[in-house]
């Protein structure tokens, strides 16, 4: 037990020391303090809003109308869901397409895609909707019911397939150059090294940041409220200027909205593990085998400093 007690006091990290008995002190101080502060800062925003009525019984019933979902909230979050979903089925074309480009042997076609993965990297969000929207107006390409989700899907899409692009680029470029020497010596061809070799390593590599760009465009969606779109948020906000409940309504749709993005990086996780375990990524549903605190050979974030077993003797004292 002493062993332990002393281990557990004496453990080292990479990135930094473990912290003495006064900074600890000191941390737990802190941590008191701060949470006393946020709990006081949450008492005042909830007596504010009881005051204005906004906490009534009331204005929460309208949860229990099937009008207020069947009109407002379910409409919303299945526009919300269906750009999000084409959009990133789009991002992941045009991703994979402008990264690919961006490492081939010809020296246009990687300025080309160079560009426009900088160009749309560099511009926020909004603009491109703001831009596609104006665009698609004037030249009538789609109607005026499905310009705004026509704008919020071409935003998202050229956004995010940029940030794919250079995030396959660089999965691409981590790889290690002997791959694709060997796969070049076998008499392989450039694209057939790509697509057979080094593509599917760089794409289950980079399968946790592809789901986590799909929780930025489904939260980037809600900006398309700017150019009329109908999503969640716009739905919900709808919602509590006609029953005059604002505030119950958009906690409704923001606790919708964590769950959303909850579910999602869960799945994220999932499929890490299922990567980092060597499993068939064909199924990121099967149960990941996680290897035993005692079992293995430890590693340096496990290993302690200047510590010893009891019995242990050291041979190097020759003078016993």
């Amino acid at each position: 037990m002493g062993g332990e007690a002393l281990m557990s006091t004496t453990r080292a990290t990479v990135l930094y020391d473990a912290p003495g008995p006064r900074a600890v002190r000191v941390n737990r101080i802190l941590t008191a303090v701060v949470s006393v502060v946020l709990v006081a800062l949450l008492v005042a925003v909830l007596w504010a809003l009881g005051n204005k009525g906004q906490l009534d019984g009331d204005k929460w019933d309208i949860f229990l109308k099937g009008s207020s979902w069947t009109t407002y909230i379910i409409p919303g979050l299945w526009a919300t869901v269906k750009a999000a979903v084409l959009s990133i089925i789009f991002a992941l074309i045009v991703g994979a397409v402008l990264g690919i480009g961006r490492l081939s042997t010809h020296r246009s076609v990687r300025a080309v895609c160079s560009v426009i993965v900088e160009v749309f990297r560099a511009i926020p969000v909004l603009v491109l909707m703001l831009f596609a929207y104006t665009v698609f107006g004037e030249w009538g390409l789609f109607p005026s019911s499905q310009l705004g989700f026509a704008a919020v899907v071409f935003g998202l899409t050229m956004y995010n397939g940029s940030v794919i692009a250079e995030t396959l680029r660089s999965g691409i470029g981590s790889l290690p150059k002997g791959q694709s020497e060997a796969a070049y010596s076998l008499g392989l061809t450039w694209g057939q090294t790509m697509t057979k070799i080094l593509l599917p390593q760089a794409v289950a590599a980079m399968m946790p940041a592809i789901i986590s760009q799909m929780v930025i465009a489904l939260k980037d969606s809600a900006l398309g409220y700017m150019i009329g779109f109908v999503e969640v948020v716009r739905s919900g906000r709808q919602l509590g200027e006609y029953y005059g409940a604002m505030l119950p309504s958009l906690l409704v749709i923001a606790a919708i909205m964590i769950l959303i993005n909850f579910g999602l990086t869960k799945l994220a996780e999932r499929i890490e593990q299922q990567l980092r375990a060597g499993r068939a990524r064909r199924n990121p549903i099967a149960k990941v085998p996680h290897q035993h605190a005692h079992q293995g050979i430890e590693t340096k974030d496990e290993a302690f400093v200047d510590w010893h077993d009891p019995a242990h003797k050291d041979l190097r004292n020759t003078s016993e």
